[in-house]
């Protein structure tokens, strides 16, 4: 298997990933009020569906799936890829653990997105009006995770791109670089 084309290939995924969530939380509908309640406002009881209560829950799906892979991506490098590395190439471990100082960056900052959805799907009270839960906190925390990770993803490519397109390493591709 040709390593740095499939590590290449997961980060463009990923890259258009992070765009459709961007699309999406730049969307018209997606305004900054809470969700529709039942037709009295009581809030125990769902109400029609709008274009505002689709709108969030494309945004929910796509943005937690985009945190899973993204997620899933960097846990596998951690556990399968760069202990392989480490073993065949010693002198790769200052890069490999800046790599991993990026992955646990990167989720800091996926915790911190996810912390901004939860707020955003069910906006109660106070919480309804805070510019925390608001479209615009939810496309600052994208863009904050897009630049770290298209960051780590050049610096990434750069650095292991020679040893990954001359790796002999007979595994499964998910189990190395994550469902992607």
């Amino acid at each position: 298997m040709a390593w740095y084309d499939e590590m290449k290939t997961v980060h463009r995924r990923l890259r258009r990933a992070l765009d459709l969530v961007r699309e999406t939380a730049d969307e018209e509908n997606l305004v900054d009020e809470p969700l529709a309640d039942g037709a009295d406002g009581d809030p125990g009881r769902p109400g029609p569906r709008t274009p505002h209560d689709d709108a969030h829950a494309e945004l929910l799906v796509y943005c937690r799936g985009f945190c899973t892979a993204l997620t899933r991506h960097h846990t596998s490098e951690d556990t399968t890829l760069f202990p392989e590395l480490e073993r065949r190439h010693p002198e790769l471990g200052a890069t490999l653990r800046a790599l991993r100082q990026d992955h646990s960056m990167i989720a800091y900052l996926v915790a911190d997105l996810e912390q901004t959805l939860d707020r955003v799907a069910r906006p109660t009270g106070d919480a309804a009006r805070d510019q925390g839960a608001s479209r615009e906190a939810v496309l600052r925390h994208l863009d904050g995770v897009g630049a770290i990770m298209e960051s780590h993803f050049r610096y990434e490519e750069k650095e292991l791109g020679g040893v990954l397109a001359a790796l002999d390493l007979d595994a499964d591709r998910e189990g190395v670089l994550g469902p992607f």
